[in-house]
This record gives C-alpha cells, structure tokens and sequence, in this order.
C-alpha cells in the first residue's frame, strides 16, 4: 500500500512541467498493482477534453461539461511541483495482470493522484500487430 503523503519527486516535476509548460510524456505507471499508460497532459488539458465529452448530451450533459470548461479556465500552473495532487493522462490504457488493455482502445482520459503511483517508466505500451510471420 502507497504512503498517501510521499510522491517521487521526479514524477512531481514532470507534472509541473506539463501544467506549467504544456509539456507532454509518454510514460507509465504502476498503481496499486495496476499499469496505467499514456501520455502525461496538464490539467487544464485534461478538463477541456474533459469538458468536450459532455457538449452534445442533455441539459445537465451540457451544464456538467460548461463547469468543468471553467475549472479548465481557473486552473493556473502550479507555483512548485509539490502543489501538484494529481497526474493526468490521455490516450490511456490500463494492464492489470497478463490480460488484454482495458479499454483497447487508447482514446481515454486518465486521472490519478500523485501520491498512489508507486513506480514510473519512461514510454507508452503499445501493442505490436503480429504478422503470420511472426506467431
């Protein structure tokens, strides 16, 4: 189990510069057994997209996605890395286990807290196609 108030420094100052500096990473991460892996966005990023999957759905639909449109606006960068709560990642896959990605498709949006990723790895898991050649 995580120690929910140590984050690995190195993954804090690359949320920093995502949200600072609309800077993007492949990357991956182990959480609670689980790997998650994606690209790293910022969070302002992550809560228009967020906000976008809500623009053609009922009135409330619509009333949820204009809320998470103004947190996307409100949200400014960080002051330190250490403020960062939060990792957010899109075009997400998780692994748990030997099985298939859940969902195989990696178009998702993906939100974690910082403090619960026990390991990190430089790149994103794609699945290569096999060939008749190569089974």
């Amino acid at each position: 189990m995580s120690d929910n108030t140590t984050k690995d420094n190195i993954l804090s100052h690359f949320v920093f510069a995502s949200n600072k500096h609309d800077f993007n990473l492949d990357i991956s991460l182990l959480v609670n057994g689980a790997l998650v892996s994606g690209t790293l966005i910022s969070a302002q990023e992550y809560f228009q997209l967020l906000s976008k999957s809500f623009e053609d759905g009922n009135d409330i639909s619509q009333a949820l996605g204009e809320q998470l449109a103004k947190t996307s606006e409100q949200l400014e960068a960080q002051e330190n890395p250490e403020q960062a709560e939060y990792i957010h990642l899109k075009n997400s896959q998780i692994y748990s286990g030997g099985s298939k990605p859940t969902p195989s498709k990696s178009d998702i949006l993906w939100r974690g807290k910082l403090s619960e990723v026990d390991s990190f790895f430089l790149g994103k898991i794609t699945e290569t196609k096999r060939t008749a050649s190569s089974k």
